[in-house]
């Protein structure tokens, strides 16, 4: 495996480093995404995308998440373009130009009540009646499901939860009959909504892929939001421990820097080396899945255990170290904290991801 960039990726990091950097306007950023060709990055040149891949994500979010950047670029386009760069030429080319332009949000909706990253535990109905689909049942934590101009819908349209099989994919117009979001936020700001469906009523042309078959690529494009999730993690571990340790050299007890103490000199080298290690499980992780490996999926089990795992004590050991103004939204720490509070939760939290390394 070969852990160097290239120059164009290279290239793709010092101008997201620069932008995050140089301030932005808030209102105005997912425009300039599409302006800068980010949000085409990993969509086929055929298709009017950059033809980038899965380290073009890698290096884009590590930036991203350097800089606390809060965007719907997860759900919009690793999610939802994720799902729609599997789909036929006649669905890429209805939405993935709006997209590409900045038009165009998106949401996946797969986890349920008590069944967080378990695709096959699927619940949600969907009946086939009228020569279409009548869909019934909830989903939760739909990341940017409140802004979301299209909802893309796992549902169960054969079999029993735990099956593989029977699980349909849908797209679906949050402003149907039948519809209801519920917004909320998550501990670290970003936007999520429930969603409630009672009838809803779909036409044929509403399904993806082909009934019954919407598991494998849903599963494909979970473990790409792990990847891109865990990008932004190290970008935003190595910002709390960069922080810390500069912090340590200026704040002062008993006439000294605190950074000269034996004892947090330790626990800085930790840090250290519990970020390099999320690093490289991330560098492994992407390759693997990149290049077809048969334990990919080993790698990205063990990479969201990692962040978890790693991540809360990185976390942590940051607050800790600055004492009081740790725990204030005064400083940068306390919102890159938060962070990795709710990345921990996302997609399936530590323990669950490590149960699944250990099964094999």
């Amino acid at each position: 495996m070969n852990f160097s960039l290239s120059d164009e990726q290279q290239m793709l990091a010092d101008s997201a480093r620069r932008f995050v950097q140089g301030g932005y306007q808030a209102e105005t950023l997912w425009h300039q995404f599409a302006e800068l060709g980010w949000l085409a990055l990993p969509f086929d040149e055929d298709d009017g995308g950059l033809g980038a891949g899965l380290v073009e994500t890698m290096v884009l979010l590590e930036e991203l998440g350097c800089g606390g950047v809060t965007t719907p670029y997860l759900a919009t386009v690793v999610l939802g373009g994720g799902i729609l760069r599997r789909a036929d030429a006649a669905c890429r080319a209805r939405y993935l130009p709006d997209l590409m332009a900045g038009d165009l949000q998106l949401a996946l909706a797969v986890d349920e009540q008590e069944r967080v990253f378990a695709p096959e535990n699927t619940a949600l109905q969907a009946r086939e009646e009228g020569g279409g689909f009548v869909l019934n049942g909830r989903k939760t934590v739909v990341l940017n499901g409140d802004q979301a101009d299209r909802i893309l819908v796992l549902a169960r349209t054969g079999g029993e939860p735990g099956d593989q099989r029977g699980l349909s994919l849908f797209l679906l117009d949050p402003h149907s009959p039948g519809v209801t979001l519920t917004p909320h936020r998550l501990v670290d700001g970003h936007r999520a909504a429930r969603l409630q469906l009672d009838g809803v009523r779909l036409s044929a042309d509403a399904l993806i892929f082909e009934k019954d078959a919407a598991f494998e690529p849903v599963r494909q494009v979970l473990d790409e939001a792990i990847l891109a999730l865990g990008a932004e993690a190290v970008g935003a571990l190595s910002v709390l421990l960069d922080d810390t340790v500069e912090y340590s050299k200026t704040r002062k007890q008993f006439g000294v820097p605190i950074g000269s103490f034996q004892v947090l000199q330790h626990r800085m080298a930790d840090m250290f080396m519990a970020l390099e290690q999320t690093r490289s499980l991330l560098l492994a992780a992407t390759l693997k899945t990149l290049e077809g490996h048969d334990d990919a999926r080993q790698a990205v089990h063990a990479l969201k255990a990692r962040i978890g795992g790693a991540g809360r004590h990185i976390a942590q050991e940051a607050v800790q170290l600055h004492g009081g103004m740790g725990m204030t939204d005064e400083l940068a720490v306390g919102r890159y904290f938060k962070r990795i509070t709710a990345m921990d939760g996302l997609f399936g939290g530590a323990d669950q991801h490590l149960a699944a390394f250990a099964r094999g």
